[in-house]
């Protein structure tokens, strides 16, 4: 009943982050974003456990179903299931962990734009948080959302 529960609310993960994405706007990288934010990206990736969510994932992989991975994937990577969003590890390495457009929205059209912040999510609010870190994934791994983590 647990990963019934699991599954549905990681397909209410996907959809809610779907309504993002279009075909416009895809995702870029936290590579890109490192060009004009600098500093957040040195602290997010020295200080974030987000940064390098895709080692523990990795590690895990040979005991996971195809179906339990990808339910992995919805929460430990970048767009995973959305247009232009992570597809493997092999396909699509730059979002093969959770970066700055797993909580600001995919980044192709702000950086297209020369940055304007209207076309990404700039302010986070617990809700956010909890697409992932909902009550039963807390229960399940203690990873509590800290909404100035990391980069912020």
């Amino acid at each position: 009943m647990q990963r019934v529960q699991f599954f549905v609310l990681a397909m209410l993960a996907i959809l809610l982050a779907a309504t993002w994405a279009n075909a416009d706007n895809v995702f870029v990288g936290i590579e890109v974003c490192q060009d004009c934010h600098e500093e957040q990206y040195e602290r997010f990736t020295k200080y974030s456990k987000k940064a390098h969510s895709n080692r523990s994932v990795q590690v895990m992989a040979p005991d996971l179903t195809d179906a339990e991975l990808k339910q992995c994937y919805t929460c430990h990577t970048t767009g995973y299931g959305q247009p232009g969003g992570f597809v493997s590890y092999d396909e699509t390495p730059h979002l093969g962990i959770v970066g700055c457009e797993t909580c600001h929205g995919p980044g192709h059209e702000h950086v297209e734009s020369g940055g304007d912040a209207d076309l990404i999510q700039r302010t986070m609010t617990m809700e956010d948080c909890e697409t992932c870190h909902n009550a039963e994934r807390v229960q399940a791994f203690n990873f509590k959302p800290l909404i100035y983590s990391g980069a912020h």
